[in-house]
């Protein structure tokens, strides 16, 4: 079986083309299509931080534009957060919480690191938008070479009705439209350059889905409809036309929901009753222990084989507020629930750089679980006490994690704190122009 051919992402007009303890922590950016290394402790980097010197387009024209502003290099790389808020966006530097940007914005926006180290993909009216957070590395030989230049909302802007999930994986970085269906698949490295090259496919009907591609072309997407999801399909990679050949189907994920990629490629997507393994080009189910039990976030991690996910077990609950999350082992094929005490949402969940697992619970602190074991190592008080609100989309603490460095938002004081995950400690705490929603973090 055969899908049909992908339908081309317009580009005309285009031009065609980024741990350790507080004194020891590395901070990797994207270049070109893999992850550079950019030394530099944490410390020295708060220390040298401050030494370096439109409309959103409409789905039928996309347009493109390139920062002109010329570069600063810089002694070590500059992580860059992005945050949204009511009415706007900002980007702060990581280390000193200096606001370096502060963009109005209408509308509910969502953020996604792009995946090369420099962007974030702001999903807005018209598709997502590329923010140019103004920090990158590039390589030299055995080294790299940091630079800054002031960030940009630019209007480079991949075209969406309903721009929903964006998934990183390899060299690839692909934008889900809920409502046409449609994956736009692309390489974030050329986005410095405006408008990336992209291709794309297109699932069975609209709905609230993803996709993934895996290394050697194999593209994974969600099916349904705006009414009921059911599960995946698996296709081959792209012939000289551009269609896939259809290679394995499954309707047994009721609710299909996120997904996530655990170490060797495996990938899990979360379902109402366990999660769905694609792993070695096939299909498993591993069953949630409870009759009912989605799992609809979750956060892997190539060091671990190991996806966590929240777990709810009330199927007629408004809100489920849980306390428990699931660890469900992609080599085994088994799922362990872990009791933490505290509930959380669906951006209390994240990695560490050796696959730990992060919940962010709503007594305000950082859990830090091994994942094998599911046993809780640590827990470190990080924000004041706080509830989940009925709207999702409405502001709660959120976790990003990068480079062994936990960045937790707390919209009731306007703050972000970092937590350094191999310590536990908390190292800093920035205060904030606006209360923060969504928040992403690049290595700069």
């Amino acid at each position: 079986m055969t899908t049909s051919p992908p339908q081309p992402i317009p580009t005309a007009g285009f031009a065609v083309p980024d741990r350790k303890s507080p004194r020891c922590a590395r901070y990797r950016s994207g270049a070109g299509r893999g992850t550079l290394a950019a030394a530099g402790p944490l410390a020295a980097m708060l220390l040298l931080a401050g030494c370096a010197a439109g409309s959103p387009a409409s789905p039928d024209a996309p347009t493109s534009s390139k920062p002109t502003a010329a570069p600063t290099e810089a002694a070590a790389a500059s992580p860059r957060l992005a945050a949204t808020y009511d009415g706007g966006v900002m980007v702060l530097d990581a280390a000193t919480g200096h606001t370096v940007l502060d963009e109005p914005l209408a509308g509910f926006n969502r953020l996604n690191a792009a995946g090369d180290g420099r962007h974030v993909l702001v999903s807005t009216t018209g598709g997502f938008r590329a923010l140019d957070a103004g920090a990158w590395s590039v390589p030299h030989g055995d080294h790299d070479h940091h630079y800054t230049a002031p960030p940009e909302l630019t209007d480079t802007t991949i075209p969406a009705t309903e721009p929903g999930h964006v998934i990183r994986h390899g060299d690839r970085t692909i934008l889900f439209d809920d409502g046409t269906g449609r994956a736009t698949i692309l390489d974030p490295s050329r986005l410095d350059d405006g408008m990336p090259e992209a291709t794309g496919a297109r699932a069975d009907a609209a709905h609230h889905g993803l996709a993934i591609e895996l290394d050697d072309g194999t593209l994974l997407m969600t099916h349904g409809t705006p009414d009921s999801r059911t599960g995946i399909t698996v296709s081959g990679p792209a012939d000289a036309s551009g269609a896939r050949p259809e290679l394995d189907r499954s309707t047994d994920c009721p609710g299909v929901h996120g997904a996530a990629v655990a170490a060797d490629e495996a990938v899990a997507f979360g379902c109402e009753d366990g999660m769905l393994i694609y792993r070695d080009g096939k299909i498993s189910k591993v069953k949630a222990p409870t009759a009912y039990g989605r799992v609809g976030n979750q956060a892997g991690s190539d060091a671990s084989a190991v996806v966590l996910g929240d777990y709810k077990s009330d199927a007629e609950a408004e809100l489920e507020r849980p306390t428990r999350v699931s660890l469900t082992n992609t080599a085994t094929g088994t799922m362990e629930l872990v009791e933490t005490g505290a509930s959380y949402s669906f951006r209390s969940l994240g990695r560490g750089p050796a696959g730990e697992a992060l919940v962010l619970g709503t007594d305000g602190r950082l859990r830090i679980i091994d994942p094998d074991s599911g046993e809780i190592t640590d827990s470190i008080r990080v924000t004041r006490p706080w509830t989940e609100p009925t709207e999702w989309q409405q502001p709660r603490p959120a976790l990003a994690v990068q480079d062994g460095i936990a960045y937790v938002s707390e919209p009731g004081s306007r703050k972000v704190h970092l937590v350094d995950v191999e310590t536990a400690q908390r190292i800093a705490s920035h205060d904030l122009p606006h209360a923060p929603n969504e928040l992403a973090v690049i290595p700069g």
